[in-house]
């Protein structure tokens, strides 16, 4: 099982936007970017476990540093 919970998805856009990361295009998911990754969150709430451990992954964070910013 990932380490961490679903997420509402409108929050877990502001815990990346205090990391850098910018609303690119907003229809089915919420593309965000920081110029080098790109994040792709769905509009589910909770955003799975599953899900949110991808997006943390792929935004080269740990589940702690996540938890911070949330």
């Amino acid at each position: 099982m990932p380490g961490i919970p679903g997420k509402n998805h409108q929050r877990v856009v502001a815990a990346f936007e205090k990391i850098g990361y910018r609303v690119v295009r907003e229809c089915g998911h919420i593309t965000m970017t920081n110029d080098a990754i790109r994040l792709e969150i769905p509009r589910n709430n909770p955003v799975n476990a599953f899900t949110m451990a991808r997006l943390v992954s792929r935004a080269r964070l740990i589940r702690e540093q996540f938890q911070e910013l949330y």
